[in-house]
């Protein structure tokens, strides 16, 4: 029996090649500086505003990831572990979640690991073919061109619960 979408209550991700294209830039003081896409922020207030858990699993160690996550007050950041069970694990302990609770989205072969147990993974569209073989939805923009939120929006289609999201995120901004 496949797990039921409404019953999700967290997205993990992968941020390389998910939140952006997979390019990063350095400078000759060593400094590294990533594009990011304004659309994925909003995927992460559609998210909140459902309840949903955001957590972000990076196999690769990097400040520009750690800063974006602290702007979006996303507080489970995992930055830098090729081996990505440990922090998934320890997510779902700290917050009593089954794999069947829990969406995934990811690009590459460090990310397989986790899709092969939550009962959401989802690839976007600049993934590895072993990646969209396995994967329930695949999003048709690239990773770094909004994916995340095209993912959330997907989540929330499939819930019956976009609309209701919309209206409450109106009603936010209207109220500040």
């Amino acid at each position: 029996m496949s797990p039921d979408i409404k019953n999700l209550k967290m997205l993990i991700s992968d941020v390389d090649g998910v939140w952006t294209d997979g390019t990063f830039y350095k400078g000759t003081d060593g400094q590294e500086f990533k594009k990011f896409n304004v659309n994925d922020g909003v995927g992460v207030a559609m998210a909140r505003a459902a309840n949903l858990k955001i957590a972000l699993i990076s196999g690769r160690h990097s400040e520009a990831t750690k800063y974006r996550a602290q702007e979006l007050k996303i507080d489970d950041v995992y930055n830098g572990g090729l081996n990505k069970i440990p922090a998934y694990e320890e997510l779902k302990e700290k917050y009593d979640f089954i794999d069947s609770e829990i969406a995934y989205i990811g690009d590459d072969l460090i990310d397989i690991p986790i899709m092969s147990k939550v009962g959401f993974p989802i690839a976007v569209e600049n993934a590895i073919t072993k990646v969209k073989n396995i994967s329930v939805y695949t999003t048709k923009v690239s990773g770094g061109y909004g994916a995340f939120r095209e993912a959330v929006t997907w989540i929330l289609e499939k819930q019956d619960r976009l609309d209701d999201v919309i209206r409450i995120m109106k009603e936010k901004i209207l109220n500040n």
